[in-house]
């Protein structure tokens, strides 16, 4: 399924977000800085992209993931797991990186910093309830399931 996403270019050096194989569930994003930014070990910076976005809808919503390059061989994640970009927002995405690397790590303009993709949104309707349906996990938490 393919949507049309509207990109508004917000800076001279920004770059349309691009899919890098015909396979590639995300498109890749890239920083769109004018100089090298260090990210210093347990570091928190947050890169412009120099793009805003529109889907046109509100069933749609878009995601920023991580690069798993990034984070595997260098520990650069984005600082808040998963970015969520709600249907209604317009201001420029920015990528927040954390390292959780034992090195520095250098971003350059125009690196690939994230991925963003697409997916449908349900919105729920909460209803109060005194009871629940019963399940074979029941309240089991966190490793109630086992390791293997």
């Amino acid at each position: 399924m393919n949507i049309d996403i509207k990109i508004k270019l917000l800076r001279g050096n920004a770059s349309i977000p691009a899919y890098a194989t015909a396979g590639s569930a995300a498109a890749d994003l890239k920083a769109c800085i004018d100089e090298p930014v260090t990210i210093n070990c347990g570091e928190i910076v947050s890169l412009p992209t120099g793009i805003a976005i529109s889907a046109g809808r509100s069933d749609v919503a878009a995601f920023i993931y991580g690069r798993s390059g990034m984070g595997t061989k260098h520990g650069v994640t984005p600082a808040n797991s998963v970015g969520v970009i709600d249907s209604d927002y317009r201001g420029e995405i920015c990528v927040s990186l954390i390292n959780h690397g034992n090195e520095p790590y250098t971003v350059y303009p125009g690196d690939r910093v994230a991925q963003l993709m697409f997916a449908p949104v349900y919105k729920a309707e909460f209803i109060a309830s005194e009871t629940l349906d019963e399940t074979e996990r029941g309240r089991g938490g966190f490793g109630s399931t086992g390791t293997n």
